[in-house]
């Protein structure tokens, strides 16, 4: 008796390929822990990015996460020290926090990405390092040829220099600065330069702004301002009581020079 094979559909990515959970989220051999400005600037990118067109939860932001994007090297990434999705959920499947951004399970590549510059890492950042047979490629060509990512900022804290890449025909041209900086339309949002204290340290720092070019406020920032806001209500409303109040007396005053007794 002959048998007809039948044909099985293809295994999803997901049941073939390493899971967050299988890809390590840091390399214990490479040296060194980011610095404080590091820290604090890429803090300060995470509170400030609120686009408006999004709820909180169908927005990821990372900080040096490592980034899979290749399926025929799925031990191959790049961790970028900030990077932005739009449209995928906050959790992985909706319940669980990422431990990696693993492009093929998640299907939608950053919209933006930032890199802090400093000098052992400028040749990566910039694309500049020579690629040796078999090693992966630098983080500017898979940001710019294999994930495609809109837009790519990269920030110089020793210069305060601010050089921002769009993507047009498929590659990186450096973008203007109009304004406060660089519009990004499909988040409403747009990144510059801002000069202010933060965490109490006064300097330029990469900050979002929104459509009214202001700065968009960090949750600590909206508070101060939700206090200040309460307490010239206030303010307000006992001037306005201690009007009524003047006022009152003085008709009292004016009743009793008539002879009339206000009681």
């Amino acid at each position: 008796m002959n048998m007809i094979p039948q044909c099985q559909p293809p295994l999803s990515p997901r049941l073939t390929l390493p899971t967050m959970y299988d890809l390590p989220s840091e390399d214990p051999e490479e040296p060194g822990l980011p610095d404080e400005f590091h820290l604090l600037q890429l803090e300060l990118l995470r509170l400030t990015f609120r686009p408006p067109g999004y709820p909180d939860d169908e927005v990821f932001t990372a900080s040096d996460l490592n980034l899979y994007y290749d399926l025929r090297h799925p031990r191959w990434y790049k961790r970028p020290d900030w990077f932005c999705v739009l449209g995928v959920p906050r959790l992985y499947d909706g319940q669980d926090l990422r431990l990696s951004y693993v492009i093929w399970q998640e299907g939608t590549a950053p919209l933006a990405v930032v890199e802090l510059l400093s000098p052992g890492t400028e040749q990566e950042d910039l694309g500049q390092r020579p690629r040796e047979a078999g090693q992966p490629p630098s983080k500017w060509t898979v940001y710019e040829r294999i994930l495609r990512i809109p837009y790519y900022f990269v920030y110089d804290r020793y210069t305060n220099t601010f050089r921002p890449f769009g993507l047009v025909l498929n590659e990186y041209k450096p973008l203007p600065i109009e304004g406060s900086g660089v519009w990004l339309a499909e988040a409403r949002l747009g990144l510059g330069l801002w000069e202010g204290t933060y965490q109490g340290v006064t300097r330029r720092w990469l900050r979002w702004y929104g459509e009214d070019d202001q700065w968009i406020p960090t949750p600590a920032e909206v508070e101060v301002q939700r206090a200040a806001v309460a307490e010239e209500r206030a303010r307000m409303a006992e001037e306005r009581a201690d009007r009524e109040r003047q006022r009152a007396e003085r008709l009292l005053r004016r009743l009793r020079e008539l002879g009339a007794d206000p009681e």
